[in-house]
């Protein structure tokens, strides 16, 4: 399923890769929170990037620190249009019977506005609480499968090797018993999920931190998936996360990723190696930085991290170089930029965007 149009953009055809069919793409937009905000500031934003033509919210739910449904129901609440997102839970610590439930209590809350964001979490943290991420693929399989018959209000036999559940529906009593519109997403970065995603989901939410020709893989490998299943690529929809530092002063704005890209250099290498980053580079941080790092451990790896890095994998810089960059990603295939915000002005960021950023 795909998004409506966010913006009053114009049309543009165009071809990215040689084997891809043309596409036709609008100036679509999306913002991406984490916890960088208190809740009730979140809700202003959310505001304000739907005043401003937005056309989605997606809330982190990635360290320990806050959970994507609760700011979910406050944006929904307290917005009229914006569609809201998790970008992403994991399938690995809510029983799947408790998320197609909790996704059915956000529809009835804003109906037809809820995307649902699943990822498949991440190392250490995961083993850190006891969780043993094994047949990723497999897992992420049998969880889609089975959230996507609750649903559409099925009752669901299922006996995987993940998921077990035995006679269950979404057992509405007072209210809407027909199927919910809520379209499934997983966050995906390496090929067999990306693959995985193209064959199951409505979307795929393209991770950050990774260059534009980095996506180039990432689509190829969505297609691929989509085929498996008798689907186009375009019947897929792409939005993905960027990182998106806005400045009139060009060095405020790259110093403020910097830290950030310094952090994932250390903590998350994989997602460098598959943007091209020298290993080199990656041995030297890691070498400094560890997990969980300090903040003088941080600020010691920031020197060495050029320039030139933080501008291959995030967009970063005054305005027209951030639109540049966002420019760069959808002609990779990108159907949505998802912009998370970093430095103090949200707003400057969401401004940036609101006219369009294709043109």
């Amino acid at each position: 399923m795909r998004f409506a149009a966010g913006l009053t953009g114009f049309l543009i055809t165009y071809s990215f890769l040689a084997d891809f069919k043309e596409a036709v793409v609008t100036d679509r937009v999306g913002l991406y929170l984490q916890d960088a905000h208190e809740i009730s500031e979140g809700i202003e934003l959310v505001r304000y990037a739907e005043d401003r033509g937005f056309e989605a919210v997606w809330q982190a739910e990635s360290r320990l620190v806050r959970d994507a449904v609760v700011p979910m129901a406050a944006f929904a609440a307290c917005s009229e249009r914006i569609k809201v997102g998790s970008g992403v839970i994991n399938n690995w610590t809510r029983n799947v019977a408790l998320t197609a439930a909790t996704f059915l209590t956000l529809d009835d809350l804003s109906p037809d506005r809820i995307l649902c964001g699943i990822g498949a979490w991440w190392d250490p943290l995961a083993a850190n609480v006891g969780v043993q991420r094994r047949k990723p693929l497999l897992a992420m399989r049998e969880y889609v499968t089975v959230l996507r018959d609750l649903l559409n209000m099925k009752r669901v036999t299922f006996h995987g090797e993940f998921v077990q559940v035995t006679d269950i529906e979404l057992d509405v009593v007072h209210g809407r018993r027909e199927p919910r519109n809520v379209p499934i997403y997983i966050g995906a970065t390496g090929p067999k999920m990306l693959a995985l995603s193209g064959e199951i989901a409505d979307g795929v939410l393209l991770n950050y931190m990774v260059s534009p020709d980095y996506n180039d893989m990432a689509i190829a490998q969505i297609e691929r998936g989509a085929q498996l299943a008798g689907r186009r690529l375009e019947d897929i929809d792409r939005p993905q996360l960027v990182i998106c530092s806005v400045d009139r002063d060009r060095k405020r704005a790259l110093d403020a990723s910097r830290k950030l890209v310094t952090q994932y250099l250390g903590q998350q290498p994989h997602l460098m190696k598959a943007s091209g980053v020298d290993p080199s580079l990656l041995d030297e941080i890691h070498r400094v930085l560890k997990w969980p790092a300090t903040e003088e451990e941080i600020e010691n790896a920031m020197t060495l991290v050029p320039d030139e890095i933080v501008q291959q994998v995030t967009a970063s810089g005054t305005p027209e170089e951030v639109k540049a960059k966002v420019r760069e990603y959808v002609s990779h295939g990108c159907t949505c930029p998802v912009l998370y915000p970093l430095g103090p002005d949200v707003r400057l960021m969401i401004d940036t965007f609101a006219d369009g950023y294709l043109n």
